[in-house]
């Protein structure tokens, strides 16, 4: 079937990538001209996978109509920060009974919605059709086709299977899950986690402080999670705590990286310039605070990362504050529904 995959920054390039080497026709949108004719014609995306030969079969457009145009499957795959303005013009372009993934790792900041529910409130009858892109992959070792695995989330679950075939090949292992809830908020939430263990790193701190950092923000994701109809499950799977390893200990992670700047002395501007590229993290730690106020969570490490960021808090102080709070147990008491709630899915 044809794929437009929409979005030519590193994950739409390395899912763009995928898609092609397994046969199908498959054309990504650049929002940049000189992008496009350089994946077109060099098959190569210097910009954000540098050094990286991409299947020569891959084609590439500035123009949504001509993406879009007779395609079986839309991948959106743009930074979170243009998602609501990118989805309402994709909306306008999708073919009748197309399938729609999402890949983005953030909120819709104007809305604090999920990308699954502006995807819903922008394409008519899209549930049954729409499926989220999740799990532990760097798009640098996709393009060089290292063994990797992902999530497909659906609510229908011949949509996650038809996902799941297009994406399968002997170096792309593809796993279903009917929790779209919960793969879309590992994959959001993760990246909070992943810039408090780069502050730590830049800090000085060892192994010790990016174990406690990792382990009490994957409990963060997940009281937040269940409260929003997750299952907890979820987050032991690759979009939990598969995705919050990989984006918290790789060089690759544009996260970690910013984390660490700013734990160096960096303020969050020069930090953001320095690593040049969207650094989704930011944007959904503040979304993040206000929805754990909304569903009343707590959530202590990315409250302090929101202070170090947004209110130039010191974050050796922050750091501090963390590690004075109350005495508290670590197991939480957890209800077998939040285990694996009942949802009202074709699954």
């Amino acid at each position: 079937m044809k794929v437009a995959v929409f979005g030519a920054g590193s994950w739409g390039t390395g899912l763009a990538s995928v898609f092609a080497a397994n046969g199908h026709e498959t054309v990504l949108w650049a929002r940049n001209p000189k992008i496009a004719a350089e994946i077109r014609h060099v098959h190569t995306n210097q910009r954000y996978l540098p050094g990286a030969s991409l299947p020569a079969a891959l084609d590439s457009t500035d123009s949504m109509d001509a993406a879009a145009a007779g395609a079986g499957l839309v991948v959106v795959c743009v930074p979170s920060s243009s998602i609501g303005a990118v989805i309402h013009d994709i909306a306008l372009r999708v073919p009748r009974g197309a399938l729609i993934a999402h890949a983005v790792k953030g909120f819709d900041r104007a809305t604090r919605q999920r990308v699954s529910e502006v995807i819903a409130r922008e394409v008519p009858d899209a549930e049954s059709r729409l499926c989220v892109i999740a799990g532990p992959s760097h798009a640098e070792e996709v393009v060089a086709q290292m063994p990797t695995t992902i999530v497909c989330a659906a609510y229908c679950r011949q949509t996650a299977e038809a996902v799941q075939d297009a994406l399968m090949n002997q170096y792309m292992r593809v796993y279903t899950n009917p929790d779209v809830v919960g793969a879309e908020l590992g994959g959001t939430l993760k990246n909070i986690i992943a810039l408090a263990v780069g502050v730590a790193d830049g800090l000085g701190f060892g192994d010790n402080a990016k174990a406690a950092l990792i382990t009490r923000g994957l409990t963060e994701i997940s009281r937040l999670g269940v409260r929003m109809g997750a299952s907890l499950l979820t987050f032991a799977g690759l979009s939990g705590i598969g995705d919050v390893f990989v984006t918290c200990t790789s060089r690759h992670s544009r996260n970690f990286r910013t984390g660490r700047l700013i734990g160096q002395g960096k303020r969050l501007e020069e930090a953001l310039a320095e690593v040049g590229m969207a650094v989704e993290g930011v944007p959904t730690t503040q979304t993040t605070v206000e929805l754990a106020r909304e569903y009343n969570v707590e959530m202590p490490i990315t409250e302090k990362l929101a202070g170090i960021l947004f209110e130039h808090m010191d974050p050796a102080k922050a750091v501090r504050e963390l590690m004075s709070r109350a005495r508290n147990h670590e197991i939480e008491e957890i209800a077998v529904s939040d285990i694996a709630p009942a949802w009202k899915i074709d699954f």
